[in-house]
């Protein structure tokens, strides 16, 4: 009977102890998931960055399916006008207006038709017949003039109201609004052979990335002492895009389409938390 007693009570302190083996384990995946600071939300706000770039990408196929090509990403309009690939890629999938691209544009900064020198971007129904798109939502745009980013005189040789899309990460200005990064558009040009990551200047390139660099001239708003690694370094941007899987000759990922590139988080292009339409890994330069 005692020996019987004794059993009971082992077993009865067995499963006590397994019960508090059952409750430590779920308190711990409870601190793990809900309590415990960790990278949960900065990976969440990358899930959602890297959503809104599928968006876009979206978006500038479409505009290829029906006028044939990709939006241009020159450094400027085809009169000299300071208008980059990122100012570009926003008229082109939400129009310079946000109502849709006009079919008669041809990119130009001041959004006349070349041939008669009218404004093309009016909100006349004359205009609005004309126009394709937006081919994006206005949540996926995230659009912003440069003035509301960078400040009023702080937009270099851009005009302050001109649109970019910018990226998912919203951060404080010093001016009091809470606006994005610009997300940067470089189009691959047909014409180019090779991918130098030695010489960013060469002219056979098929990407250059001297499209966005009076962009990233700007800095950052709200912190003139950070520079972009990418204005301080062209190499990178070519290190970046560079196709490992070819290794018989230098070639760009997305060689004959066009790459879109999110700051991340710190707000600097460059660097290892950079998110783009394509998988990459961070290379020093």
């Amino acid at each position: 009977m005692r020996q019987t007693r004794f059993l009971r009570r082992r077993g009865s302190v067995a499963e006590i102890l397994l019960v508090l083996v059952v409750v430590f384990v779920l308190v711990l995946i409870f601190w793990g998931l809900v309590i415990r600071p960790g990278p949960r939300p900065e990976y969440a706000k990358r899930v959602k960055q890297v959503a809104q770039l599928h968006s876009i990408n979206t978006a500038t196929e479409l505009f290829c399916n029906e006028f044939g090509r990709y939006p241009p990403s020159d450094a400027n309009d085809p009169v000299g006008g300071a208008y980059c690939g990122a100012m570009k890629l926003a008229e082109a999938v939400m129009g310079q207006d946000l109502l849709g691209f006009h079919r008669d544009s041809q990119f130009r900064l001041d959004g006349t038709d070349p041939n008669t020198g009218q404004f093309l971007y009016d909100a006349g129904p004359e205009s609005l017949n004309v126009r394709s798109g937006p081919y994006l939502l206005d949540d996926s745009a995230n659009a912003s003039r440069l003035v509301d980013i960078y400040g009023e005189g702080n937009t270099g040789p851009f005009r302050e109201h001109v649109w970019v899309l910018c990226d998912t990460y919203e951060r404080g200005r010093a001016h009091g609004e809470k606006t994005r990064m610009p997300i940067l558009y470089y189009r691959a040009d047909p014409n180019g052979t090779t991918h130098d990551v030695n010489d960013p200047d060469n002219p056979d390139n098929i990407y250059d990335y001297r499209e966005n660099q009076a962009l990233l001239a700007l800095g950052v708003p709200g912190d003139p002492s950070k520079v972009h690694p990418f204005l301080a370094n062209p190499r990178l941007f070519y290190l970046m895009t560079q196709d490992r899987k070819i290794t018989r000759a230098a070639k760009p990922v997305r060689a004959d389409t066009f790459i879109l590139i999110s700051a991340g988080l710190d707000g600097l292009y460059g660097t290892a938390d950079d998110i783009c339409n394509f998988e990459w890994k961070y290379r020093e330069p």
